[in-house]
C-alpha cells in the first residue's frame, strides 16, 4: 500500500497541534485495523471518543496525544490524524504504519493462494476487506502490556494495565476540550523501573511478571532499536534473550509492533483449541495447531485473524482460566 500524504497536509493548527490526512489504497477500516492495540475498553492510553481513536505514547522527541479519525466510507476512506505535544511531528510520520497502511495483503488475496483458504477464512476476509495489521514500532510499551497478560485472565491483565498507568504514567499532552480527560501515557523505562514492589502487588502483578517488565525496561534502548529490524527469526531470537520472555509473548508483541503476518501465539490458553475447532470441528493442542496452519506458512496470523473475523466461536465446554488475586498473598 502506498498512502499519500500531501506536503500541505502537515500544518500547524490551533492548540499547538500538527495534522495530516492519509489516503489508503483500496478498502480500509480504522476501527477494525487498530482495535487490537487497545488494552480493554478502559485503556488509559487508548480511547474511542467522538468516533475517533485517541492514543497517548512517547516518541524519541517527547510525549504525544494522537487523534485518528476515519472519514468517508469503506472504499473512500481518509484517515485524518492530529497530534499534540513535543512528539507530534514524529508521531505523524509513524501514522501510516500505525494504522496498517504499510500492511500488504497481496499474497493473501492472490487468487491462487486465496483458493486454498478454509471457508471460514474466506468468509472473514469477505466481511472485513478493510482490516489491516498495524505496526506501532513501540517495543517496550507492547512488551510490558503483553507481559501483564502472561498466564492470567484478560480481566486481570486489563486491570493491572489501568492501575499502573493511572498511578505511574504521566497525563497525556493537552489536546483541547474535545480530548478525553483521563488519557495517560504508558510509563517510560525509567518510570517502570521506579515502581516499588508494593505497587506491583496492588496491581495484582506477581513477582515473575514484574521482574520481566523491569528487565525489559532496563534494556529499553536496545529493545526500541528492534523496531527497525524486520519481523523474522532474528528479531524473535533477540526478544527471547530477555528473561521471562517466551514464544507466546514474542508472538503477541511482534503482531502489534511489526504487523507480523505470520506470528502465532503458541502457548495461548484458548488459541489452539479455537483453531482446531474452526478448521476441523475438533479441539487440538499447539502441535496440532501448527500442523493445521502449515499450508499457509507466512500468512498464518492473517488466517487466524480472518477466522475470528468470520464470527466463528468454538463451543465453550471444559474449565475456564479463573482470575487469581495476588494482592492478598
Amino acid at each position: 500500500m502506498s498512502p499519500s500524504i500531501s506536503s500541505a497536509s502537515l500544518t500547524g493548527v490551533p492548540e499547538r497541534s500538527l495534522s495530516a490526512e492519509i489516503t489508503p489504497d483500496g478498502p480500509y477500516s480504522l476501527r477494525s485495523s487498530i482495535g487490537v492495540l487497545q488494552c480493554g475498553t478502559h485503556d488509559p492510553s487508548f480511547h474511542w471518543h467522538d468516533d475517533a481513536a485517541w492514543i497517548a505514547f512517547h516518541t524519541e522527541e517527547g510525549a504525544v496525544t494522537l487523534r485518528l479519525q476515519h472519514i468517508g466510507g469503506l472504499n473512500s476512506a481518509i484517515v485524518r490524524a492530529r497530534a499534540w505535544g513535543p512528539g507530534a511531528a514524529v508521531a505523524l510520520e509513524s501514522v501510516p504504519a500505525l494504522v496498517g497502511m504499510d500492511d500488504n495483503w497481496d499474497t493473501f488475496d492472490n487468487p491462487e493462494f486465496h483458493s486454498t483458504l478454509p471457508d471460514l477464512a474466506v468468509k472473514g476476509r469477505y466481511l472485513n476487506p478493510g482490516l489491516r495489521l498495524p505496526s506501532t514500532g513501540r517495543v517496550l510499551d507492547t512488551l510490558a502490556r503483553v507481559t501483564l497478560e502472561q498466564k492470567v485472565t484478560g480481566i486481570e491483565a486489563k486491570r493491572a494495565w489501568r492501575y499502573l498507568l493511572h498511578r505511574h504514567g504521566d497525563p497525556a499532552p493537552e489536546a483541547g476540550h474535545a480530548a478525553p480527560s483521563h488519557l495517560r501515557l504508558p510509563p517510560t523505562a525509567q518510570q517502570w523501573r521506579a515502581i516499588p514492589s508494593w505497587e506491583w502487588h496492588k496491581a495484582g502483578v506477581d513477582s515473575k511478571r514484574s521482574a520481566t517488565i523491569l528487565e525489559a525496561a532496563r534494556r529499553a534502548p536496545a529493545l526500541e532499536r528492534l523496531a527497525a529490524v524486520p519481523s523474522d527469526a532474528e528479531l524473535r531470537r533477540k526478544l527471547l534473550t530477555v528473561p521471562g520472555i517466551g514464544p507466546w509473548t514474542v508472538a503477541e508483541t511482534v503482531q502489534r509492533t511489526h504487523g507480523c503476518p505470520d506470528s502465532i501465539s503458541v502457548g495461548d490458553y484458548h488459541l489452539a483449541a479455537y483453531v482446531g475447532a474452526a478448521l476441523t470441528g475438533r479441539r487440538t493442542d499447539d502441535a496440532g495447531m501448527l500442523t493445521l496452519l502449515k499450508p499457509w506458512a507466512g500468512q498464518r496470523q492473517r488466517l487466524v485473524r480472518m477466522l475470528y473475523a468470520s464470527g466463528f466461536r468454538k463451543p465453550t465446554f471444559g474449565p475456564r482460566l479463573a482470575p487469581s488475586d495476588h494482592r492478598h498473598r
